[in-house]
């Protein structure tokens, strides 16, 4: 077991020890589990709303957008900021409903508001196939951050199953404070190893952030602008305008702002979050200094900048610090995504058919259902997988074998290899995934 590994599986150990000690003290009634009692102040509200932009998104998709794509990457960075003004006026009116009617979920606005618990289950459905996927795909790319990261010696489908426990066990036991807590770890390491990696590449790499730029321009004219056609000027505003407007129709985002002591919470954090946003820029100038530095990661395959730059880069304990960040930027939306699914299917679509069912037996319901959204999302990930052809594994450095049990021959990979130096000197083959992990392709917020 290398270091890099050894750091992961210490972050993967703090963060379940976070999530299982947030629920001290506190009777996990569904009011407790799922909007936190109601008592969130402004730190946990501005983790949990702005701090859901930092997916496995921010590894994977926003560098692999600015490697693959160039200029269009940068609506990415405008679409939250428009949100987060929006918030001003949107959220406290929403809390103050959901308060003065005891809501626990998105399903549970509509409900009271149309007086239709017929059009709350149709809500919940719609929603509950609308995370799973969305979870799934947290999933996916939890497994590639862990199997990048740790030099392959970890497979992605174990990555993904630890990473699947970890997440259900203490969701069960915390609810939303785990998540909460969680997320404070998370957006601390995020904060740390974007800003290191978005400042220290362009000037150990090109002398500066502008000759970055330059270097890039130079050698693809054009690349930096918006193109004429496809992803050109009309695009960007109406992508921006479309998903600034849905940013809080997320079920899980929708349902995080229950969970706070009063109004004025939003329109403080409604002052900060859009600056919060730039810190994604960051992670675009990892993926523009990999441009040149890993050329040839072709398609989704360029969602893997940011990691092969890093393994090129850093010795291994500096990877495992990325990946262990990386590893909890999928558990802690993974965690509200699973939640959320499980308090809306036990709610508003159980109850309904079972009216007498107490709040009590809901939220043990809620709980039991939460290792079946798991396992749910899990499956979708495999099926997806297996439907796509994955690229060449890490091998073991200095030898033509395999290091995971999944051979690429067994998917009928076709992708070509690309090398790297180890710390050893050796060279070592590292995954060229096909899973679809930009933005284009899915719903990363």
């Amino acid at each position: 077991m290398n270091i890099a590994l050894l750091i992961i599986f210490a972050f993967l150990a703090f963060a379940i020890y976070l999530g299982i000690r947030a629920r001290r003290g506190k009777d996990m009634n569904l009011e407790e589990w799922s909007v936190g009692g109601r008592g969130f102040g402004t730190l946990f509200i501005f983790l949990l709303l702005a701090g859901e932009i930092y997916t496995t998104f921010t590894f994977l998709g926003a560098s692999g957008w600015a490697y693959g794509r160039g200029g269009p990457a940068f609506y990415i960075l405008s679409y939250g900021a428009l949100a987060y003004v929006m918030s001003y006026w949107l959220l406290p009116a929403i809390w103050r409903y959901a308060k003065d009617n005891r809501l626990h979920s998105q399903s549970d606005f509509f409900v009271s508001k149309y007086r239709s618990p017929a059009l709350g289950v149709l809500i919940s459905l719609v929603a509950v196939v609308a995370m799973v996927p969305y979870l799934a795909v947290q999933f996916q790319g939890l497994g590639i951050i862990v199997s990048e990261a740790s030099y392959g010696s970890i497979s992605s489908t174990v990555a993904v199953f630890i990473g699947v426990a970890a997440v259900t066990v203490y969701v069960i036991i915390s609810g939303i404070h785990g998540s909460a807590w969680t997320s404070v770890v998370k957006d601390i390491m995020v904060l740390a190893v974007v800003l290191f990696l978005g400042l220290y590449l362009p000037f150990a790499l090109y002398g500066g952030i502008g000759e970055m730029f330059q270097a890039v321009n130079t050698e693809r004219p054009e690349f930096l602008a918006l193109p004429a056609e496809g992803q050109s000027v009309p695009w960007f505003i109406s992508t921006v305008l479309l998903t600034a407007l849905g940013f809080y129709m997320w079920p899980h985002t929708f349902g995080s702002v229950f969970s706070a002591q009063n109004a004025r919470i939003f329109r403080r954090n409604a002052i900060f979050m859009p600056l919060y946003q730039l810190i994604m820029l960051f992670a675009f100038f990892v993926g523009f200094a990999a441009i040149l530095q890993v050329p040839g990661l072709e398609g989704t395959q360029a969602d893997l900048s940011l990691l092969r730059v890093s393994l090129q880069q850093f010795d291994p304990w500096v990877v495992g610090l990325i990946g262990g960040a990386g590893i909890l930027t999928a558990m802690v939306p993974g965690s509200m995504l699973l939640m959320v699914s499980a308090t809306v299917l036990s709610k508003n679509v159980f109850k309904v058919f079972r009216p007498e069912t107490s709040e009590e037996r809901v939220g043990l319901l809620a709980k039991a259902l939460v290792p079946v959204v798991a396992l749910a999302a899990r499956s979708l990930g495999r099926t997806a997988g297996a439907s796509r052809p994955l690229g060449l594994r890490p091998t073991t450095p200095g030898t033509g074998r395999s290091c995971l049990k999944n051979e690429s021959s067994a998917r009928g990979s076709e992708a070509k290899p690309t090398s790297i130096n180890t710390s050893s000197g050796q060279k070592a083959w590292q995954t060229t995934s096909r899973v679809p992990l930009t933005a284009e392709s899915t719903s990363w917020t």
